[in-house]
This record gives structure tokens, sequence and C-alpha cells, in this order.
């Protein structure tokens, strides 16, 4: 098991450390401060941030009605909450296109009113939204229905409101999901680059993120698009080892009522 279990971590160390070897260390630094770069740095940080803030305000009430309500039709809602997981980010990419782009379902009528929104930086965080929002959705579905409801019972027979139960009892348990499920869903955000380049093009400075401009310069000079890609892939470890870092253990406030 330990022989697979190496074998499995050599699977993915190998290509990173051929990407480290690719790497023209005599000129790292200045092929990874080059204006460009940093400025599509600085686009991917602001966009993946701002794209997590969506993942959080429409995710965390998903998984809520996910883990804690039963309907007709909960499967099928998850199949559908899901399915980004699942299919490729370019035809992600072009579904976004259909419903917001000039002449989409809902692009259509917002460019009659003068909002557009394809080819944009509202775009790109569309875009890795709609490819990240599942990540988020499972983690803290996971973390809620692995928490013992008996608390929220408890609360509510003490006499909290659903608003205060859920603020200040469920959301403490579920703490460390949402805590791992908003750092992975910010990661995922950053390395986002099908469904960007597809619904959102590669604009400098308005949609080119790290990832696309990687892309771009691996036509033309392969020493900088190595450097870009292993200070992308470092930005994505230190963001990934967040995410199983020491958070807080679950826990209720005290004066939960």
């Amino acid at each position: 098991m330990l022989g697979v279990a190496l074998l499995g971590l050599a699977f993915i160390l190998v290509p990173l450390l051929a990407t480290a070897l690719r790497v023209d260390w005599a000129h790292f630094v200045p092929l990874v401060t080059d204006p460009a770069a940093l400025e599509a740095l600085g686009l991917s940080l602001r966009t993946a941030g701002l794209s997590t803030l969506v993942c959080l305000l429409l995710g965390v009430p998903l998984a809520a009605v996910l883990s804690r309500a039963e309907f007709p039709g909960k499967r099928l809602m998850r199949s559908l909450v899901l399915l980004p997981l699942v299919v490729p980010p370019v035809v992600g990419g072009l579904a976004l296109l259909y419903a917001f782009g000039r002449f989409g379902l809902l692009g259509a009528p917002l460019h009659a009113l003068g909002v557009e929104i394809s080819f944009s930086t509202t775009a790109v965080v569309l875009a890795q939204a709609f490819v990240s929002l599942p990540y988020l959705v499972l983690s803290v579905e996971g973390s809620l229905s692995t928490t013992e409801a008996g608390y929220e019972r408890v609360a509510a027979t003490l006499g909290a409101s659903p608003a205060a139960t859920w603020w200040r009892v469920t959301l403490p348990l579920a703490l460390p999901g949402l805590l791992s499920g908003t750092v992975l869903a910010f990661a995922r955000c950053l390395g986002e680059f099908g469904a960007t380049l597809t619904f959102a093009g590669n604009l400098e400075g308005v949609t080119r993120t790290l990832p696309l401009d990687i892309y771009l310069v691996r036509e033309t000079d392969p020493d900088s698009a190595a450097a870009l890609a292993l200070l992308l892939v470092a930005v994505a470890v230190l963001v990934v080892g967040a995410a199983h870092g020491p958070w807080l253990k679950p826990r209720i406030r005290g004066n939960a009522v």
C-alpha cells in the first residue's frame, strides 16, 4: 500500500520537478517580475478573491439545503450543482457565453440596457465562480452532514430562532469545512483557464489572468512560460497548504441562546 501511495505521489511530483528543472534560474526573478506577468498575477488574485466571494454567497445556502433539507428532486439538485466538476471547462465557458453573451439568453436583454458581461473582467469572475462553486458546496455539505444535529435541536428547544441557530450553532460546527472549501475554491479560481478563455477572452489587463498569460507566452518564450508556471504552482501550493492547516476545531458559542 505504501509503495502504491509513493507511486501516486511521484506521479504528481515528477512533472513539477521537470518544470523546475526547465526554469532558467539565473533569470527567474526578472522573468516573474515582468510588468505583464505581475499584472496578470494581480488580476488572477483579484478575480479569484471576488469569485470565491460569489461561491460563498451562493454555495453555503446550497450546501445547507442539501445537507439539512429533505425534498423531492434533492438528488437531481445535487447532480446539477456538481455538474461543473465533470463538464469540460470549455463547455462551461460556452454555456456562460450562450447565457450572458451579447446575444445570449440573459445577455441580450442586458445588452439592451447597456450592460456588457462577456469579454470583461466580470466574465472572468463568473467563469471562475462557475467551475469552483462545487468545491465549496461539497466541502461545506460534507462538514454539515457529519456534524451533530442534536445541538441545533437543543438550541431550537431553548427558544433560539432559526437565524440564531444557524449563526451561533450550525456555522461554528461547519467552520472547518467552510474554511477548507473556501481555500480550495480560491485555488480552483486561481488556476482556471478553459472557461475563462472561452467566455472572457484574452485581453491584456482586462481578462488575461496568469494561466492565460502562461499559455500565450509559451508560444514565443518557453523560458518565461516555465518560470511563470512555477510561480503559479508555488502560489497554488501555498493556498492548498492553507486548506489543510490547523483550522479551528468545531465549537459552539456558550451563549448560543
